[in-house]
């Protein structure tokens, strides 16, 4: 059944939990205070995203099995994000799959994305063009003809304002379907019509690096690391890694990993009973052992003190629209993994 909800949230790790088609770990790149909203609409093969994220953040995931993810930005007047190494302008399409990503947005970035199963996605490209869908080089952007690019975000821009205005409708079966074949039919034109870049010798090397740095990564998800164990562990010069983060996060390795452990320290404050924990318990776990630096660190990057965030729990899911919800699992009746 189709459905459709509009969240906000103030904590990236709630925020990186809702995203059904894809998993991902969410690191916000900027200072201040996080907030994003986001809308989701399922209809009957196809789920629908919009959202809008006031701070630059890095994603680091890949889309779950045998789900097709498209993603673009809506805006044409923003700043391009960095998938995999790559620049992504609006007008550009980039395809998910369960390859890891890597992926850098800028400050005030909205985004929109649709993802259906593969299965789905080949029976009606075959149906559409007559022939079986080959999918355009994984990882590289996509650019559309511009028209049919535009129609596909006016689309996209109508069923997410039907979802925040008028959620009603798409309880509708012909609205649905109308919306749905619409949608879908410009989008595998969009792919098929696009031109994509070949992959160089380069990039696949640099891909290969930055997946044995996010593996590490994986592994040590709770303790402090540091740039010569990494580099050590992934055979991976310095300089090299320092290259292949900056064109892949925007950002050297070492401010990625101080910028992580930051968070890391963060949602441990804000998950911890204050009664039982202190901060300079929790900073030490994480490899800060000079405790004024981190306090002015910590502060200048999330306009709060350690032990505001101490005594704040994590925020929860802020509901914007009106949607019945699972009481198991607190995702809207009907939800595909409710």
């Amino acid at each position: 059944m189709p459905w459709s909800r509009v969240l906000s949230f103030t904590d990236p790790t709630s925020y990186q939990s809702a995203f059904q088609s894809i998993d991902i770990d969410l690191i916000p790149a900027g200072k201040g205070n996080f907030y994003a909203e986001l809308t989701q609409v399922s209809m009957n093969k196809l789920w629908v995203h919009a959202a809008h994220e006031d701070l630059p953040r890095i994603c680091i995931g890949a889309a779950k099995l045998r789900r097709a993810a498209f993603g673009f930005l809506t805006r044409s007047n923003q700043p391009a994000m960095q998938h995999c190494g790559m620049k992504v302008l609006p007008g550009d399409i980039v395809i998910d799959d369960t390859d890891l990503m890597f992926r850098r947005t800028e400050v005030d970035c909205n985004w929109g994305a649709m993802s259906m199963s593969w299965d789905d996605l080949g029976a009606l490209y075959n149906a559409i063009m007559g022939r079986e869908f080959i999918a355009p080089a994984r990882k590289h952007p996509v650019r559309p003809p511009s028209e049919l690019m535009s129609h596909l975000l006016n689309l996209h821009a109508m069923i997410v304002q039907l979802a925040r205005t008028t959620p009603d409708i798409l309880s509708f079966p012909d609205v649905v379907r109308a919306l749905e074949e619409d949608i879908t039919l410009t989008l595998i034109r969009c792919i098929t019509e696009g031109e994509a870049p070949k992959m160089t010798a380069g990039d696949q090397r640099h891909d290969l690096i930055m997946a044995r740095f996010e593996e590490f990564l994986e592994r040590h998800p709770d303790r402090p690391l540091y740039l010569t164990e990494i580099c050590a562990e992934i055979g991976v010069a310095e300089r090299t890694l320092r290259v292949v983060c900056e064109k892949h996060l925007g950002i050297a390795p070492i401010r990625f990993l101080a910028i992580r452990r930051l968070h890391l320290v963060r949602r441990a404050l804000r998950q911890a009973d204050p009664s039982k924990t202190t901060v300079t318990r929790v900073a030490i776990d994480h490899g800060f052992w000079e405790l004024g630096r981190f306090s002015v660190a910590y502060r200048a990057l999330f306009d709060e003190s350690p032990s505001d965030s101490l005594r704040q729990p994590c925020a929860d899911i802020s509901k914007v629209s009106d949607v019945t919800h699972c009481r198991n699992c607190e995702l809207p009746t009907g939800t595909p993994s409710c």
